[in-house]
């Protein structure tokens, strides 16, 4: 279910009132969200870390809405056709017997989709930075992935994750860049086989990672890859990028998003998983189709650069977009090493938790 509405939790705001010094405006509702606001006001986006949904949703961190500096929005929230699709968000369908991408799950032994009642959820255990610099924002927690609870039991604990979050500006092409940072570690004490449909049987539909689901009016949008490749054709293929250009209903316009994988490798194979029709996605999926053994203790870096621009783009520009981006996420490496222990001196961190 979405998050009802309810009195608002402490907020604590920095940056709103000085755009003079940095390029965003930045507000933190403690224990829930936190927000980013243009210099003209408009919220940017807002990052909902300790969301409130069922189980079966497989409950995780996502950023919704998502707009561009001129105020057009560039995601969904749950949308009928799939509710477990919520803006940005990190998602894996197959972790081992474990789903935490939501719904149902695909499987050989389930011959096809499948309610397993092994929903899992990403959950919130602690901020670990928040700063609002002229760089622009960066905000980190960490996290703990749980199964699916049983009965009265809490789900046991599967992967620890340390998440940075990323926005700077990108002026010269009408475009602010939103950085992501995974740290994933195998808390589970036993080998994890990552995967993906793909991996159990399904062709060509390898999804799971950083996944971004577009705007209803975004159906039929132009998608090209670092290649060249174009359309439906984009899915399956390796590449350092690859973007979409959609249109808006109401205003009007057209809006651009380019995901850049920045990711170092780490035996990863590394395919995208985009989709024009029957609606619009992008999703650099490490799992493609093939499996991952991720061992005890072993920790994964998945790293992304995701740019958010008004307007159109052909080939040349969405490349453009792309280099800006990986450009911007040389940064995401400190900003993920920052902590409130560091000594976050360009806000006031009272309250933070």
């Amino acid at each position: 279910m979405s998050v009802p509405s309810q009195p608002s939790p402490p907020r604590q705001i920095s940056g709103t009132a000085a755009f003079g010094t940095t390029p965003f405006g930045l507000e933190h509702d403690v224990d829930r969200a936190v927000r980013v606001i243009s210099s003209t006001g408009a919220d940017l986006l807002e990052y909902v870390y300790r969301p409130d949904e069922t189980q079966y949703e497989s409950p995780r961190p996502y950023v919704h809405p998502v707009r561009t500096l001129s105020g057009r929005l560039v995601t969904v929230f749950r949308p009928w056709d799939h509710v477990w699709h919520k803006g940005i968000t990190m998602a894996l369908p197959n972790v081992g017997p474990d789903n935490f991408w939501g719904g149902a799950t695909y499987s050989r032994a389930a011959g096809g989709y499948a309610d397993l009642g092994n929903n899992g959820s990403q959950d919130h255990d602690r901020v670990t930075a928040v700063l609002n610099t002229s760089k622009g924002v960066t905000f980190a927690h960490d996290l703990t992935w749980h199964r699916e609870p049983v009965a009265d039991t809490a789900g046991e604990v599967v992967i620890k994750e340390r998440r940075t979050l990323t926005v700077s500006p990108d002026v010269e092409n009408d475009a602010w860049i939103l950085g992501w940072r995974s740290e994933l570690t195998n808390d589970s004490g036993a080998p994890i086989e990552l995967g993906s449909p793909t991996t159990e049987g399904r062709e060509n539909a390898g999804y799971g990672g950083l996944f971004w689901r577009g705007p209803r009016s975004f159906t039929g949008g132009r998608l090209i890859g670092a290649d060249g490749t174009t359309g439906e054709d984009v899915r399956g293929t390796t590449g350092t990028w690859a973007g979409l250009t959609g249109r808006h209903d109401g205003r009007g316009g057209s809006s651009t998003v380019v995901f850049a994988d920045v990711t170092p490798q780490q035996r990863l194979g590394t395919k995208w998983f985009v989709r024009s029709e029957p609606f619009a996605c992008i999703n650099p999926a490490p799992f493609f189709d093939r499996v991952r053994i991720f061992e005890p203790g072993e920790t994964l870096d998945l790293r992304y650069a995701v740019t958010v621009a008004d307007g159109e783009a052909d080939a040349p520009r969405m490349a453009t977009l792309a280099a800006a981006a990986v450009k911007a996420s040389e940064g995401l490496a400190v900003a993920h090493e920052i902590s409130l222990d560091a000594g976050a001196t360009s806000e006031t961190l009272a309250g933070v938790r």
